[in-house]
């Protein structure tokens, strides 16, 4: 069974970066798609950004051009650049596999962008 086990969460001043790791144990070269997710405190879970294997991407407007999603398959591991940050991606973060490849969540990783 595939596990996705989150990094590289913490406390960061607006306008700052930081870099999330996931780490993927099990058939991470059968995950086509993958994800990082975000969910606010009150809020739903949302996809933020995306990959799959060929090396296409999105993004949730929010994040379009501050974040890149990139995976390293040798390494089985997916990361997320987090640029300019604002207050209002203060959230827990997951990676997950999409749709059809969507596994058991992780612990997930705190972001919190405050002054």
């Amino acid at each position: 069974q595939v596990q996705f086990v989150e990094s590289g969460g913490g406390l960061v001043q607006p306008g700052g970066s930081l870099r999330l790791s996931c780490a993927v144990s099990g058939s991470f070269f059968s995950i086509r798609g993958m994800g990082w997710y975000r969910q606010a405190p009150g809020k739903q879970r949302e996809l933020v950004a995306g990959i799959i294997s060929a090396g296409s991407t999105n993004y949730a407007d929010s994040v379009k051009g501050r974040f890149t999603i990139s995976r390293d398959n040798a390494k089985n591991a997916v990361y997320l650049q987090m640029n300019s940050l604002k207050p209002e991606d203060t959230a827990v973060y997951y990676c997950n596999g999409m749709g059809l490849w969507e596994g058991s969540w992780g612990q997930g990783t705190q972001v919190t962008v405050s002054s």
